[in-house]
């Protein structure tokens, strides 16, 4: 059975920095893409950050880029986002996602990931 559980988020100030870990279970994680998502309220889910495990590529979403950054530690099977110099436009609830048929072409679409997370709260105020 998968799991994926997030854990780092919080209320920060503007210019603060977070970093969000998602724990995964059941999963072989060194084939897996991993990902994380982001959806404010009233918006609908936005990619922010992939890992193609095979190929290796990393890609960040444009509105993140410069200021986030994915990692993943294969012993721990946890996959890191760190978050510098937030923004109030990156108030969302950010989740892990998880996929192990994925192509690369495929890692910016939430309908290719079948594992998700619960969730983690991130609010940036001004």
């Amino acid at each position: 059975q998968v799991q994926l559980v997030e854990s780092g988020g919080g209320s920060v100030q503007v210019g603060d920095s977070l970093r969000l870990s998602c724990a995964a279970s059941g999963v072989t994680f060194s084939r897996y893409a991993m990902a994380w998502f982001r959806q404010a309220p009233g918006k609908e889910r936005e990619f922010v950050a992939a890992i193609h495990q095979r190929s290796g590529s990393i890609i960040h979403a444009d509105s993140v880029k410069g200021r986030f950054t994915i990692s993943k530690n294969n012993a721990q099977n946890t996959v890191m986002l760190q978050m510098n110099n937030l923004k109030p436009e990156d108030t969302a609830v950010y989740y892990c996602a998880a996929s192990g048929t994925i192509i690369q072409s495929q890692l910016r679409s939430h309908a290719s990931y079948g594992y998700w997370g619960q969730g983690t709260r991130v609010t940036v105020s001004s």
